[in-house]
C-alpha cells in the first residue's frame, strides 16, 4: 500500500496527493494526518491535488472527511491545485466540498489559513515570538 507523504512547513501540514486514492490509501492518510495533526499542533492543512486528473465521489468524500477530522483536531484545510476538468466533475457529481475552502495553489492557500488565523503569511515559518530592543535612555 502507498503512503500520502505528509510535510510539516512552518504551522501547517502539506499533503501532496501523487497517487491513485485506493480505499487503503485514503484511510491509511485519514489516520496518519489525524496523527500529525496532534503531534504538531498544526493548525492547517493543505491537500495538493495538483496531480489528480480525476476526481470521482470517493475522492470528493475523502476531502470532506480529512477537511471534518481536521476542523475537529483545530486545523483548518485548503485544498489547493484542483483542474478546471475536477473543479467540473465535483460540481456535476453534487459535491460542493462544504467545510473545505480551495485555492489555485499552495502560495495562496498558505494566504487563506494564514487570514484566518490572524497572522501574516510570514508568521508560519517563526520559530517563535521576537522582541524588539528597546533604546536605553
Amino acid at each position: 500500500m502507498e503512503r500520502v507523504p505528509i510535510l510539516k512547513i512552518g504551522d501547517i501540514l502539506l499533503v501532496s496527493i501523487q497517487v491513485d486514492m485506493s480505499d487503503q490509501t485514503a484511510v491509511a492518510l485519514q489516520e496518519d494526518l489525524a496523527e500529525r495533526i496532534v503531534a504538531t499542533g498544526c493548525h492547517g492543512v493543505i491537500i495538493d491535488i495538483t496531480a489528480l486528473d480525476i476526481v470521482d465521489s470517493f475522492v470528493g468524500r475523502m476531502l470532506s472527511t480529512i477537511a471534518s477530522i481536521s476542523q475537529v483536531l483545530d486545523a483548518e484545510t485548503v485544498v489547493v491545485g484542483m483542474r478546471p476538468a475536477v473543479a467540473i466533475t465535483l460540481v456535476e457529481l453534487g459535491l460542493s466540498l462544504s467545510g473545505i475552502r480551495t485555492a489555485l495553489n499552495v502560495e495562496r492557500g498558505m494566504e487563506l489559513i494564514a487570514a484566518g488565523r490572524g497572522h501574516d503569511e510570514d508568521d508560519w515559518f517563526d520559530d517563535g515570538p521576537t522582541t524588539e530592543p528597546t533604546a536605553s535612555p
